[in-house]
């Protein structure tokens, strides 16, 4: 399937970032970077046990700009939502969120196929550190949709595994070193012109075709 129009969004309804193996200390360095001003809602999903309380979310809000709370169903806001342990969501194109059990390491796929298909170009996804390859499936669908995929270096990942599996879906427009990730966001999201300025065509190569199992 090709991507839909080229054309770029005039900003962003959803800013996903995603990490798995090595992700808390990851996500400390690029959301407490994000100024109070940042315009998009951002959700973070991350591969971790369920715990009580959700230690993530306390983390991220002790040096974060944002308000950071943790996900419930209802409407998306403004600042940092933090998606529950072993759950995903459906996202609508109204903004409501719907709080959904994931499947084994797969909830940022999940995630990121729903939002494809609920904001289309209005997309911008962050894979960041992790094993295994959930996120492939999803950054097919956001490109497919005219979104935007960055990643975080494998190189320097602390595990490789989710940022190379994106990068060799074809569908990443940029790796970056992680200090690099939330410069990144903001340029995006809050510059002016920097969004097409940085755009990178869809690779001739790219898998774009969906993937047998990933959820609609």
């Amino acid at each position: 399937m090709e991507p839909q129009s080229s054309a770029l969004p005039d900003g962003f309804d959803v800013v996903v970032v995603a990490a798995s193996a090595g992700g808390v200390r990851a996500l400390q360095a690029v959301v407490p970077a994000l100024p109070a001003a940042f315009p998009a809602p951002v959700l973070v999903v991350q591969h971790r046990r369920p715990a009580t309380p959700d230690l993530l979310t306390a983390l991220l809000r002790v040096r974060s700009r944002l308000p950071v709370r943790p996900a419930t169903d209802g409407v998306l806001r403004p600042g940092v939502t933090v998606l529950p342990a072993q759950q995903s969501a459906r996202l609508s194109g109204d903004g409501t969120v719907t709080l959904a059990p994931a499947a084994p390491n797969r909830s940022t796929d999940d995630l990121l196929v729903s939002a494809a298909a609920a904001f289309g170009p209005r997309v911008l996804a962050v894979v960041l550190t992790g094993r295994l390859d959930d996120g492939a499936a999803g950054v097919r669908a956001v490109r497919r949709a005219g979104g935007r995929v960055l990643v975080q270096d494998p190189e320097e990942a602390e595990s490789p595994g989710m940022p190379s599996a994106a990068l060799a879906t074809g569908c990443v427009e940029h790796a970056l070193p992680l200090s690099c990730i939330a410069p990144a966001l903001v340029a995006y999201t809050m510059a002016p012109g920097a969004a097409e300025l940085l755009a990178v065509p869809v690779a001739p190569w790219a898998r774009l075709g969906a993937v047998s199992g990933a959820s609609a």
